[in-house]
């Protein structure tokens, strides 16, 4: 497709930051709202944005975001379910923590806890919490994603099946208003099943960009969750499964206003 010179500067931020502001480009640019609104509209009639609240996201399609972009997304809202996860799991607990931005927010939350054992396959997660001598730190074996330093593969799943934990925290990519949970890597789904399968106790913590994402696979359903932890829930499919299945449905939006 054809792109302006303001549309491919977009293009250029949005693949950066992984989303993109209607008011941030409106003051960045000088041009009005409506104007940017039309440029994303282009953007992602061309297949190269997808749209969400307010903005726009990059990629569109199975691609995933870089994972250092990945951080800067929703940022603060991360924190805030980090800090809602971390407050369910005790002292004394063992602990699941897979791979994702949002689960290295709960990894950071729980650095005030006490002889916790945490089982890992994200290496971000265990260089963080190795420095606390009160937390003991086991890290997966497998392959190493030289993109975002998670463990993967079926020596991964094989370690994971080895133990049975009180707390898991499982991050997702995307969740359809179905329910699913999705994924980009077939290889980092089997190690989030084999997750699931052996904890007492699922936590799933997604920001709201997850609802506006799509990705090709499946790791499993809501209904297989005890506790979804997410800034807000704008799905009332998502809702209405969650009630009916006896998933906990935490929004921190709703904390903070409380």
């Amino acid at each position: 497709m054809f792109l302006s010179g303001r549309q491919a500067e977009i293009l250029e931020i949005a693949k950066a930051e992984g989303r993109v502001l209607v008011e941030d480009l409106a003051q960045r640019f000088s041009v009005t709202p409506q104007t940017i609104r039309k440029d994303l509209n282009d953007l992602c009639d061309g297949h190269v944005l997808s749209r969400i609240h307010g903005g726009a996201i990059f990629p569109g399609g199975t691609e995933n975001v870089k994972y250092e972009a990945r951080r800067s997304i929703a940022a603060v809202e991360k924190q805030a379910i980090g800090r809602a996860a971390a407050g369910i799991i005790p002292n004394n607990a063992s602990l699941f923590i897979n791979i994702g931005t949002t689960t290295e927010a709960v990894g950071e939350a729980l650095l005030d806890h006490h002889e916790l054992m945490v089982i890992t396959n994200n290496i971000n997660v265990a260089n963080k919490l190795r420095l606390f001598p009160s937390i003991e730190v086991v890290i997966a074996g497998g392959v190493v994603r030289g993109s975002d330093g998670g463990i993967v593969g079926e020596a991964a799943v094989d370690f994971i099946r080895q133990f049975k934990v009180d707390y898991a925290v499982i991050g997702v990519s995307a969740i359809d208003e179905d329910g699913a949970l999705l994924d980009f890597d077939l290889r980092e789904v089997k190690v989030a099943q084999a997750i699931i399968a052996n904890a007492r106790h699922v936590i799933l913590v997604a920001d709201s960009t997850k609802f506006e994402r799509a990705a090709p696979v499946r790791i499993g359903h809501l209904s297989q969750i005890h506790t979804f932890i997410t800034d807000q829930c704008p799905l009332p499919s998502l809702r209405t499964i969650a009630e009916e299945n006896d998933v906990r449905l935490i929004e921190t939006s709703l904390l903070a206003n409380g």
